[in-house]
């Protein structure tokens, strides 16, 4: 067991919300699936999206196409996959609804953000692009395309916004924003899951988003540190990923990056932060913090060796 994992168990010992103390345990310490999937319950609304500060730079109770896209990060980081399970259902109802959607995307933000502590990216302005933004949009759209009935209604809205997101994808100049590039490749990840090589030429998005990753990641690795930046971690975590090869000797360096800018508590920086709610943001950096850990080390596990826990990168 490493250092680095000793220090940063410690650290969620003590600050990490119920959700991320089970994710740790269920990635690191042989936890049950189930107390994820109690924990991540919790952030639900009645209408089956999520809100809550699911997403820690959004407070907004209500539900939002951002927090419901959290939670199927988080379903999928544990590799949960059952349709009938209330949690999928409840996505399933909540992105069927109608509610905050509208000309093919769902909203990047919502009004009700603006009456809660929320980060600036989240303030909800009626005038902004954010709402043609395939982001969170490609990624929900996959999300039903896995797991929604096959002759649903649902399923063909999913169909009809994957194909106008690739539509859009293919006739355009690589993304320079990561996190929609991320929503991408979730969308292609499901898309291969679902075997749906008729809706989208796979081998064409495949090759696309190997460009795309090649361009978004920060090939100034002095750069990592000091500012918000794209590192290999956006888009992989193991050595399995059709994106390592490609990057391979960046990725190999965010092991050494990941163990060598650990912090004395544990934790590793956020590199961003909020204006306003400083109150608010001094909660929700030691959230992030967790998220940021169980990532981290997952990260070093995927890329050195599987069976040595916090063992990190050769």
């Amino acid at each position: 067991m490493s250092l680095a994992f000793k220090k940063a168990r410690s650290f969620i010992y003590h600050n990490a919300r119920p959700l991320d103390l089970a994710r740790w345990q269920y990635h690191f310490e042989k936890g049950p699936r189930e107390a994820v999937l109690t924990a991540l319950a919790c952030y639900q609304n009645a209408d089956g999206g999520f809100g809550h500060a699911l997403e820690p730079d959004a407070w907004n109770p209500e539900s939002s196409p951002i927090q419901t896209w959290a939670a199927t990060e988080v379903l999928r980081e544990i590799a949960f996959t059952d349709p009938d399970h209330p949690i999928i259902e409840g996505i399933l109802r909540y992105l069927a609804s109608g509610r905050d959607f509208a000309d093919g995307f769902w909203f990047n933000s919502v009004a009700g953000n603006n009456d809660h502590p929320h980060a600036p990216w989240w303030h909800y302005d009626s005038s902004a692009s954010s709402r043609q933004s395939y982001n969170p949009t490609a990624c929900l759209a996959g999300f039903i395309l896995r797991f929604a009935a096959r002759e649903s209604e649902l399923q063909q809205l999913g169909r009809r916004i994957a194909r106008a997101a690739c539509d859009r994808y293919s006739g355009q100049d690589l993304l320079d924003d990561m996190h929609t590039a991320a929503c991408y490749l979730r969308l292609w990840q499901y898309c291969v899951e679902s075997g749906l090589s008729d809706l989208i030429d796979l081998n064409a998005l495949e090759g696309r988003l190997r460009d795309q990753v090649r361009h978004s990641i920060t090939k100034d690795t002095t750069a990592w540190g000091a500012s918000y930046c794209c590192r290999p971690s956006q888009f992989l975590n193991n050595r399995n990923s059709v994106f390592y090869l490609d990057n391979r000797e960046l990725a190999d360096f965010e092991c050494r990056f990941i163990t060598n800018s650990q912090l004395p508590d544990g934790s590793w920086s956020i590199p961003w932060t909020w204006k306003e709610y400083p109150e608010a943001w001094s909660i929700s950096k030691n959230w992030w913090k967790a998220d940021v850990a169980i990532k981290n080390l997952l990260y070093l596990r995927g890329l050195g060796d599987e069976s040595a826990v916090g063992k990190g990168c050769e």
